[in-house]
C-alpha cells in the first residue's frame, strides 16, 4: 500500500472512531436509562433509541471495514429487536452483558488493525454466541473471559508496545477538545450580536434625523427672530399671534437659548452614537468572522465516504466507475455540509444508476470502459460555493421526462409539447418523476431528485442540471458558504415588510406604467431584450387583492429576482434598503412555511419575515399577475372576527399573527395555556389557535379546560403543532380539538381555511 493511501486510511478510520465513540455513548446512556425506565411506553421509546444507534454504528463501521465492530452491532440489533416486540423480558444479567458488550467495543476501537490472539478470538466467539443466545431468549450469564478481555485487553497491547491508530501527538496548548454543539450555540450567541449592531445603527440614524430637523427648525424660527422689534412684532402680527407681544418676544428668546443648547446636546450624541456604532460594528463582524472560521470546514470533509460508495455501488451494477475531485479544499460552513451529505449521495446514485453505462454499452458508444464522476467545487462572489457534479454517461431523455410528468398527470400532452428545454429539466426535480424503468434499492421511485432540490432550498441555494444525451449531465448546486447571517433587501407591501436576500437579487429599480405588457393572463416587462414575467408581491404572498399604492403614478418599484435560471420581476410598494441581517428559524411547529424562510429582527425591533425566493418563484408562477380588481365601495364589509393566538415562541406568535391580520382578523396573543385560558374567560373571541407544547399548561389542557367550561364549550380551538403521532391526534380529537393542524410543511392556506370554516 503506498502512503497517499496509507494516510487516507488512517484520516478515515480517524474520523469514524469518533463517530463510533459518539454512537457507543449514545447506547450506553441508553441502556443505563432503560434499566431505570419508569413504565413500558418510556421503555419502547429507549429501545427504539437504542435500535437507532446500533444500525448507524453497524452501518459506519462496515464502510471501513470493521468487521469486528459491524458483528457485534449486527447481534447488539437483533438483541434489541427481540426486546422492542417483547418477545425476551430485560433482566439484570442481560444488562450485565450489554455492559460487558460496550466496553468490548470500546476495547475494539482501541486498536483497529492489531492482531488478536488465539484467546481473544475465542473469548471474541463466546461473546457473539451469547448475544445470539440472549436473542433466542436462551440468555446464559455474562462470561467471565468477556470481562477479563475488557480488563486486560489495553494493558496487554500497550505492553507489546502497540499504538492506537492516529493518536495526536498534540500538547495542550496546541488544541482543546470542545463539541460542536458547544461551539454551534456560541456561534449562534456571536450572530444575536448582530442584531445589537443594527440596532445601534438605528439609533444613530434616528439621531441624526432629529439633527436634521433643528437644521429645518432654524429657518422657520429665523422669521420670528428679527433684530427691529417693530419688524419683530409686524411679523407676529402677520402670522396672527395673539398680543401682547413684549411678553412673547421674552418668551421666543428663552425659547431660542434653550433650542440652541439642546441642538448641541443632540449634536454631540449623535456623534457619540455614531462613534459606538463604528466601535460595535468592528467588533462584531470580527467576532464573527473569528467564530465563522471555527466552524468552516473543508470541503472534502464530507467527501470521504464517496470512493467506497461509488467502488461498492458500481460493483453492484457490474460497472466500472472512477471519482475526481476538484476544490476539496474550499472551507464552507460545517452545518452546511452536514445537511448536504445526504443529497450528494443522492446525485450519485442517480448518476450511477441511470448515467453511466455497463462496459459492453460504452465500448458500443466509443467510450472509454470506465465511467467518471467528477465533484468540483468554487467559490462565486457574494459568499456562495458552486457544486458540480457530472457524469459521462447515458444523459437524460427528455421525451421520457415529458412522458412520466403527462403520465402522472402534472400537464396535458399538448402542454408538454409547449415546453422548452429548461423547463423540461425543471421537472426532472418534481416528486415521483422517474425516468426509470423500474424501481431499485438505489433509485428508480422519483423521490431523489426533489429531496435533493428540497434540501438545496431550504439551505437558501439552488440547483439546476445540464444534460447531452449519450454524453453528460451535470448538476449545479448554488449555496451559501455560511447559513444565518447574510445581506437582505428590506420592501415594503402596503403596511408589511419583507426581507428578500441579496444573493437572488439581479436589479432593483423604477419602471413606467406603459412599459408592463400582457401575454396570455400574465403581465411582462422588457429586460436587456428579454421579456419576463412580472407579478405583485402582495398578490403572489396572498396579502391584497388590492392595486398597488404607485398604481396610479407615473412610477412603478419593481424587483428582478433570479433562482435556478429563472428571472421574475415583483413589484412592490417601496424598496427602502439593504441591509445585514441575522435569520431566525420559525420553530418546529412551523419547520417549512410556504414562502417564508424565516424571520429576523430589525433595529426598531419589528420582526419582519425572510421570504424564501424559490417558493416565491414557483408560487408567482401558479398566480395570475393581471391587474387586480377593486373591491367596490358599495360591498359590505364583513364583521371582524377576533382570534387569540396561544404560543410560547415569539417567532412563530408573530408569524402567526402575521398571517391572521393580514387576512382581515384582529390578534391577540398570550405566551403560554395558563395566560391564555385567562384570556379567553376575561375577553371575548371568536376562536383560539393555541400550540400544544407550551411551560405551564400545554395546548391540550388548554382544551380540555375551554371545552368544560359551559361559557367556552362552544368556542373553536385549533392546534398548530409538531406532533404528528396518531397517538398525539387522537388526544387532540378527545379533548375537543375543532382542528389539528400538523405540518413540517406548514402552509398558510390550510390555516386559513381552517379558521374560515370554523368562523
Amino acid at each position: 500500500m503506498d502512503q497517499k493511501n496509507s494516510d487516507f486510511i488512517r484520516k478515515l478510520l480517524s474520523t469514524f472512531k469518533i463517530e463510533a465513540a459518539e454512537h457507543i455513548q449514545a447506547i450506553s446512556s441508553g441502556l443505563l436509562e432503560l434499566e431505570k425506565a419508569p413504565n413500558a411506553e418510556r421503555q419502547r421509546t429507549v429501545i427504539e433509541t437504542l435500535l437507532r444507534e446500533a444500525h448507524s454504528l453497524k452501518g459506519a463501521a462496515r464502510a471501513v471495514n470493521q468487521n469486528e465492530v459491524e458483528a457485534v452491532c449486527q447481534s447488539l440489533e437483533t438483541v434489541f429487536a427481540t426486546l422492542k416486540h417483547e418477545e425476551a423480558p430485560p433482566s439484570q444479567a442481560l444488562f450485565d452483558l450489554f455492559h460487558q458488550t460496550i466496553n468490548s467495543l470500546g476495547n475494539l476501537l482501541v486498536f483497529t488493525e492489531v492482531k488478536r490472539t488465539a484467546s481473544e478470538k475465542a473469548w471474541f466467539r463466546k461473546l457473539l454466541h451469547r448475544l445470539e443466545n440472549a436473542a433466542k431468549a436462551e440468555f446464559q450469564q455474562p462470561i467471565e473471559e468477556v470481562k477479563i478481555w475488557n480488563e486486560g485487553h489495553l494493558k496487554v497491547h500497550k505492553a507489546e508496545g502497540q499504538q492506537p491508530l492516529a493518536e495526536e501527538k498534540l500538547t495542550p496548548a496546541e488544541t482543546v477538545r470542545i463539541s460542536t454543539a458547544k461551539l454551534g450555540s456560541l456561534l449562534l450567541q456571536t450572530e444575536e450580536l448582530l442584531s445589537a449592531k443594527v440596532a445601534a445603527s438605528q439609533r444613530a440614524a434616528e439621531l441624526k434625523e432629529i439633527k436634521t430637523a433643528f437644521g429645518t427648525w432654524k429657518k422657520e424660527w429665523a422669521k420670528y427672530r428679527i433684530g427691529d422689534p417693530g419688524l419683530r412684532n409686524a411679523e407676529l402680527k402677520k402670522h396672527q399671534f395673539p398680543a401682547p407681544y413684549p411678553q412673547l418676544n421674552e418668551f421666543l428668546d428663552w425659547n431660542s437659548s434653550f433650542a440652541k443648547s439642546l441642538e448641541s446636546q443632540v449634536t454631540s450624541l449623535t456623534r457619540a452614537a455614531e462613534q459606538d456604532h463604528r466601535s460595535l460594528s468592528a467588533m462584531v463582524d470580527g467576532l464573527l468572522e473569528d467564530m465563522k472560521k471555527v466552524l468552516m470546514l473543508p470541503f472534502s470533509s464530507i467527501l470521504e465516504i464517496f470512493p467506497k460508495l461509488i467502488r461498492d455501488l458500481s460493483r453492484d451494477q457490474g460497472k466500472e466507475v472512477e471519482l475526481q475531485v476538484q476544490g476539496g479544499e474550499i472551507e464552507v460552513d460545517r452545518r452546511i455540509l452536514e445537511e448536504m451529505k445526504d443529497p450528494l449521495i443522492h446525485l450519485v446514485r442517480n448518476c450511477i444508476d441511470h448515467g453511466i453505462e455497463k462496459p459492453e454499452e460504452r465500448e458500443g458508444k466509443q467510450k472509454l470502459v470506465r465511467g467518471t464522476i467528477k465533484i468540483a467545487v468554487s467559490q462565486k462572489e457574494g459568499s456562495r460555493v458552486e457544486i458540480l457534479l457530472s457524469d459521462d454517461g447515458a444523459g437524460i431523455d427528455l421525451a421520457k421526462v415529458r412522458s412520466a410528468a403527462v403520465r402522472l398527470g402534472m400537464l396535458s400532452e399538448e402542454e408538454s409539447d409547449e415546453l422548452t428545454e429548461k423547463e423540461l429539466h425543471a421537472l426532472i426535480f418534481q416528486s415521483e418523476v422517474s425516468t426509470s424503468p423500474m424501481i431499485t434499492d438505489i433509485s428508480g421511485r422519483g423521490l431523489g431528485l426533489a429531496i435533493v432540490r428540497e434540501k438545496v432550498e431550504k439551505l437558501g441555494g439552488a440547483v439546476s442540471l445540464e444534460t447531452h444525451v449519450d454524453k453528460e449531465t451535470t448538476f449545479r448546486v448554488l449555496l451559501p458558504l455560511t447559513l444565518a447571517r447574510f445581506w437582505g433587501i428590506l420592501v415594503r407591501v402596503g403596511e408589511h415588510l419583507f426581507v428578500l436576500p441579496a444573493t437572488y437579487v439581479e436589479r432593483v429599480g423604477r419602471l413606467k406604467a406603459e412599459e408592463i405588457r400582457t401575454a396570455g393572463s400574465r403581465e411582462t416587462i422588457l429586460l436587456d431584450g428579454q421579456a419576463i414575467s412580472l407579478a405583485r408581491l402582495g398578490v403572489v404572498l396572498a396579502l391584497s387583492q388590492q392595486p398597488l399604492e404607485t398604481d396610479s403614478a407615473e412610477h412603478l418599484q419593481w424587483i428582478v429576482l433570479g433562482s435556478a435560471e429563472r428571472r421574475i420581476g415583483f413589484l412592490v410598494d417601496e424598496i427602502l434598503n439593504e441591509q445585514e441581517v441575522v435569520v431566525k428559524s420559525l420553530g418546529k411547529q412551523l419547520s417549512r412555511v410556504c414562502n417564508i424562510a424565516g424571520a429576523t429582527v430589525l433595529g426598531s425591533g419589528r420582526v419582519v419575515p425572510v421570504l424564501n425566493v424559490s417558493d416565491l418563484m414557483k408560487s408567482a408562477v401558479k398566480v395570475a399577475a393581471t391587474p387586480a380588481r377593486e373591491v367596490s365601495a358599495t360591498e359590505p364589509k364583513p364583521e371582524t372576527k377576533t382570534v387569540l393566538i396561544v404560543e410560547d415562541s415569539i417567532t412563530a406568535r408573530a408569524l402567526l399573527k402575521g398571517i391572521l391580520e393580514t387576512a382581515g382578523y384582529r390578534v391577540k396573543v398570550a405566551v403560554d395555556g395558563m395566560e391564555g385560558l385567562t384570556a379567553v374567560k376575561s375577553e371575548d373571541f371568536d376562536l383560539v389557535i393555541s400550540d400544544v407544547e407550551m411551560p405551564r399548561m400545554d395546548g391540550f389542557e388548554l382544551t380540555a379546560k375551554i371545552r368544560a367550561d359551559k361559557k367556552l364549550s362552544e368556542l373553536p380551538v385549533v392546534l398548530v403543532t409538531a406532533l404528528e403521532s396518531r397517538e398525539d391526534r387522537e388526544r387532540g380529537i378527545e379533548v375537543g380539538a375543532s382542528a389539528y393542524i400538523v405540518k413540517s410543511s406548514f402552509d398558510q392556506g390550510n390555516l386559513l381555511g381552517a379558521v374560515r370554516r370554523l368562523i
